[in-house]
Formats: C-alpha cells, sequence, structure tokens
C-alpha cells in the first residue's frame, strides 16, 4: 500500500512539474547589432551584466530578426508570424521614396488587435502581463499594447524613438519624454534607467502571480544619448579595432545595466527557478556615416536596413531553469520566440491560432533542433541601402533576390560569413533549388510586391 502510495505521489509530482506555469520575461533591445555584447566578441563595450546571465544562458550564434528594421521584426516576435503574412512590411511609417525605380505595396501599417498576439496568449493562460517600452505598431491608440492583451502598459505608443522636440521640452532619453504612456520623471531622469525600476516594482508588486514581462527597450536606438560620466569613461578607454563610438557605448552599457537590474531584482525576489528569460535584438547594428560611425558588425556585412548579414543576425540568449547553459550554432528567426515561451511556460494555445504560426521552438528535442528554410520579404527601399528583395536561407546557404534589378546572390555562409563571393553562376543546382523555395513560400504568404515606378528618375530622391 506504502509503495503504490508513493508512486501515485510521485506521478502527482511529476504531473504538477509538467503542468506548472513560468513566470516569462522578454527583453528586446533595439537595433543592438551581433557583435555588441561582451560575450559576443565586443572589444571596447563593458556589458558585464549580459556576460554573467550568458553563463547560465543558451546562447544562439545563428539568430535572425524576421526584417531588417523594427516594427516588422516586432509584429513577428508577438504573432509568431512572417511579417510578409502580416503585410506588414516596414518600419512605421517607411520611407517615402516617390521616384524610385518601384512603388512599394499598400502594406499594413499597424498589427490588427485581431491577431492572436503573446500579450494575448498569457493572458488567457492566467498571467498578469504588462509592457514596458517601445512598442512602435501602429499610429492610433487602438493598436498600442492594451489593446493587444496587456493588463499594463509603460512607455509603449506610436513613436519608434524617444520623443525629442526642443520647442515642446522633450528631451529624447532624458526626461520629460513626452511620451502618453509613461509619466515624466524629474530632470534628468534616464529613460532606460527608468524602464528597470518600473519592471522591477511590477515584479514586487505580482511576486506571488504568474506574470509576462515584455520589456522593450527604445536604446540602443537613435538619438545617441547617454550619461555624460560614461560617455567621459569611454573617450578616455583605448578604441577596439571593432568598435570605437564613445556615445554608443555608453547607451549599450546603459541597457547592460538596466538588464542587470532587473535580473538582480529576479534573484532577489527568490524567482529565479521560477522564471524564463529571453534576450534579444529587432534588428542588426546601425552602422551610422562614414564620418560618424555607431557599431561594427564584422565579420558580417553592412548593417540595419541592408539587404545583408549585418542587417538582420542577432544576439540572442535564452534562459530556463530546467535549460542547460550552452553555445548553440543552429538557425533561429524571431518568429520562433512566442512558440518557445508558449512552450516552455506550458500554455494552453489553441490548436488553430498554433497551426498559424510559422515559427517552432528554439529548444532541442532530444538532442535535435528542428530544421527548416526561413525566408524574408522587404519590398521597400531603406536610406540605409536596402532595395525591394526577398530572402531564403537554408543551412549554409543564402540567396538573395534583388528585385529592383532583378540580380541574385548566392552565398555559402559557412565559408563565406561576409558574404564576399558570389556563387550564382558556379551553384546552379543549389540556385535552383532554393529559387523555387523562394517563390513558393512568396506565394504560400501571399507576399506583396513592388510595382514598377512610371515617374522613376534616377536623379531624383
Amino acid at each position: 500500500m506504502k509503495k503504490l502510495l508513493f508512486i501515485l505521489l510521485i506521478g502527482l509530482s511529476n504531473h504538477a512539474f509538467c503542468q506548472s506555469n513560468y513566470n516569462v520575461i522578454q527583453i528586446i533591445v533595439d537595433d543592438l547589432g551581433w557583435k555588441d555584447l561582451g560575450v559576443y566578441g565586443s572589444d571596447f563595450h563593458e556589458t558585464p551584466a549580459l556576460d554573467k546571465f550568458s553563463e547560465k544562458a543558451v546562447v544562439y550564434t545563428q539568430s535572425y530578426a524576421s526584417c531588417n528594421v523594427c516594427s516588422p521584426s516586432r509584429a513577428s516576435i508577438v504573432s509568431g508570424k512572417y511579417p510578409a503574412k502580416l503585410n506588414l512590411t516596414d518600419w512605421i511609417e517607411g520611407w517615402k521614396m516617390p521616384y524610385a525605380k518601384y512603388l512599394v505595396p499598400e502594406w499594413t501599417m499597424y498589427l490588427d488587435p485581431s491577431q492572436p498576439t503573446i500579450g494575448q496568449l498569457f493572458k488567457e493562460n492566467g498571467y498578469k502581463t504588462a509592457h514596458f517600452g517601445k512598442w512602435h505598431l501602429g499610429e492610433k491608440e487602438g493598436y498600442w499594447p492594451e489593446n493587444h492583451g496587456f493588463d499594463e502598459n509603460h512607455g509603449g505608443w506610436s513613436k519608434g524613438a524617444p520623443h525629442k522636440n526642443k520647442k515642446k521640452g522633450y528631451k529624447g532619453y532624458f526626461s520629460p519624454y513626452g511620451n502618453p504612456r509613461l509619466e515624466d520623471g524629474p530632470e534628468g531622469e534616464h529613460l532606460t534607467e527608468r524602464l528597470a525600476k518600473e519592471v522591477c516594482h511590477f515584479l514586487e508588486e505580482n511576486q506571488d502571480t504568474t506574470f509576462f514581462v515584455n520589456l522593450w527597450f527604445y536604446n540602443v536606438h537613435t538619438p545617441l544619448q547617454a550619461r555624460k560620466e560614461k560617455v567621459e569613461k569611454y573617450k578616455k578607454k583605448e578604441k577596439g579595432i571593432l568598435h570605437q563610438n564613445p556615445v554608443y557605448a555608453a547607451m549599450v552599457e546603459h541597457m547592460d545595466d538596466a538588464v542587470g537590474e532587473v535580473l538582480n531584482k529576479v534573484e532577489a525576489l527568490g524567482l529565479m527557478d521560477k522564471t524564463i528569460i529571453l534576450f534579444s535584438s529587432d534588428n542588426g547594428g546601425l552602422i551610422g556615416k562614414p564620418n560618424n560611425k555607431v557599431t561594427n558588425n564584422s565579420p558580417l556585412r553592412a548593417g540595419k536596413g541592408t539587404i545583408y548579414e549585418g542587417g538582420i543576425r542577432i544576439p540572442t540568449m535564452l534562459y530556463a531553469p530546467h535549460l542547460k547553459p550552452q553555445t548553440v550554432d543552429h538557425q533561429i528567426s524571431s518568429i520562433d520566440y512566442l512558440p518557445t515561451l508558449a512552450k516552455l511556460a506550458n500554455l494552453k494555445v489553441d490548436k488553430k491560432i498554433k497551426a498559424n504560426w510559422d515559427g517552432v521552438s528554439i529548444v532541442e528535442k532530444k538532442g535535435k533542433y528542428t530544421s527548416r528554410p526561413l525566408f524574408w520579404h522587404y519590398p521597400h527601399y531603406h536610406k540605409q541601402g536596402a532595395v525591394p528583395h526577398t530572402i531564403v536561407m537554408e543551412g549554409d546557404w543564402k540567396l538573395i533576390h534583388n528585385i529592383e534589378n532583378e540580380n541574385y546572390e548566392l552565398y555559402n555562409l559557412k565559408n563565406d560569413i561576409s558574404e564576399k563571393q558570389n556563387l550564382v553562376d558556379l551553384e546552379k543546382k543549389k540556385f535552383s533549388k532554393l529559387k523555387k523555395k523562394m517563390e513558393d513560400w512568396k506565394k504560400e504568404v501571399n507576399a506583396q510586391m513592388p510595382t514598377k515606378n512610371p515617374n522613376y528618375n534616377p536623379d531624383l530622391k
């Protein structure tokens, strides 16, 4: 009888473990480049909190944003879908280029509240949900976080960067902010520090319930602003070969300090063994102008707003109490974050919603990861250099279709991470195979295409 009771108790214990819901914190940094953290190889930026966090996390070396700019990538993070499927394919509002060779399609400049999102799913599963920081998924209030499943919204609205307006006194990263979803702090308060404090207060208030925190920093997006003492520190520091901008370095450190404050609060409340933490970026690092470099994504080619690796490869780390810390060289995408967090947190998700996800769990199962091609579609122009294009990546191979000039570029990233040698003419079978997959996928998601511009004028912008 005792033996039977013991077996029953063990079974109940295992059942409880499987059914338990973890707290979840998702941290997304704006424009953080693949090499911007110490753990990813920066030779100038100081990021002790995230370097320490990496020791207990899964560190992904081939993590990709679903777009080379922010709004589409963010839409994919909250929906688990490709931006092309949502028709939300550029940053809101996008660049206006009336004389370009192609006209961009009539794309969707908001995330529809009817779209099942990460906030709604966690809320439906009994979580207390809160968004902190940047949102940038719609101009009107009806598209802001509180209409996408978040009980609280601290700082998320239409703008994609801190509000700077001399006439009104808005100072960007320093209070007053001019943000309708974040009360101004005392003069000189820094926005990144403020968001960390708001999160820590939320954690204290909700430590006895199950919560989902969506912390999306405005940092390290322009305007480049940081506390004077941090900037002076980097001005005095010997410049790295890779990174040299003292203001940007100070901004990265501001972000690391804020992440460290949140992680320390989770530790202090005794919640680390009950909490899943995902850290990532929304797109690659901004290179800037030749005379004012912001960051450097080398050995990756180019950066934010371009068609190459520097615009889409990003740092990503995942912590869960039962996950073994390791470095993973497997391709993942921001479309995978929602399916991954839902699975790790044991959420109940409607089968129809799951079936519409493009993403998969990025946690290995029986020593294996889900392998599949990844796709990008950007029928727009960007001032950093992107022209309308589509990309398919499978294994070591990446095919880029430049829609504007009808050219194709094929790279083997294992041998040529800097995308210097176009192999289209040398690898014709591989090219044909990937091209077919690209075309089939565009039809599957009904990807919007640009059209030829009757007012095209190469001499005008």
